[in-house]
């Protein structure tokens, strides 16, 4: 990704003669070692630390489909070209993504059209690692969601729902996906009747979860999807950092990748605390 400019200042580099060469041998040479680090902006905060959700996307991140996994080839290097580039394939739904509502619908806003005012909202993490721990096909259940609202109050309105099942601390291991023998996979998700009552009676916009998946993993009908993302409405799969937000207080961002008519994509996502 370049900076604003960045594509002027390259083409101006490359029409001088040997210039990309000579800058690689001062680099070398260290001659830059001393540089200062750009210094940071210092505006108006109102938060006190940013907390990173988003895991790490690499060739060996387990993904939904087996052969969806992300590929990276090295396309110029700092030694023979004086930069380095690399190309990377993936499908949209690989790493921490999101899912746009046109993903489980016929019709619906694709990735770019999602409002950027419903990206960032309040966050709420239900924390269900008991049970996920008993039961790894468990499901959050509008029990779960009483028993936090008993707990914290409402369920902010136009939230980011969270669940936190303890699943992102497998990954990248194969204990993410928990494929059993016949290749069936075993993780929690929402059950329909929590996405039902999150959309109908709290109004929230947003699902996020830390697998693979918002329905659970041996779910052979997508329930949550078909209830959730065809109501207009975005989720997150393979959310990570959950044990570093509070249950409630925290604004979540998603970054998503601006993609005509894309489907979803890998997002950079963070928490505001």
């Amino acid at each position: 990704m370049c900076v604003p400019g960045c594509h002027a200042a390259i083409h101006s580099k490359l029409n001088r003669r040997g210039l990309f060469k000579a800058g690689a041998a001062a680099l070398a040479a260290g001659t830059l070692a001393g540089a200062a680090s750009p210094a940071r902006a210092k505006g108006i905060r109102v938060f006190n630390r940013v907390v990173d959700l988003t895991h790490t996307l690499t060739p060996d991140f387990p993904t939904y489909i087996p052969d969806w996994a992300l590929g990276v080839e090295q396309l110029t290097t700092f030694a023979e070209n004086g930069f380095n580039t690399r190309r990377y394939t993936m499908v949209e739904h690989c790493g921490t993504h999101i899912d746009a509502p046109i993903h489980f619908a016929a019709e619906g806003a694709t990735v770019d059209e999602i409002p950027l005012d419903d990206l960032v909202l309040p966050l709420a993490v239900i924390d269900v690692r008991a049970q996920a721990a008993e039961n790894p096909d468990y499901q959050l259940s509008p029990d779960d969601l009483a028993a936090w609202e008993a707990k914290h109050g409402d369920i902010p309105e136009g939230a980011c729902i969270a669940m936190n099942s303890g699943w992102a601390a497998k990954a990248p291991g194969d204990g993410f996906a928990n494929r059993d023998d016949e290749g069936v996979m075993h993780f929690p998700g929402f059950h329909v009747e929590a996405a039902d009552m999150l959309m109908s009676e709290r109004g929230a916009l947003g699902l996020a979860s830390d697998t693979l998946s918002l329905d659970h993993g041996a779910s052979q009908t997508f329930d949550t999807h078909y209830a959730w993302l065809p109501s207009g409405r975005w989720g997150v799969e393979c959310i990570a950092g959950l044990d570093d937000v509070p249950a409630v207080g925290a604004t979540v961002v998603v970054a998503t990748p601006k993609v005509g008519g894309g489907t979803g994509g890998n997002s950079r996502i963070m928490a505001l605390v």
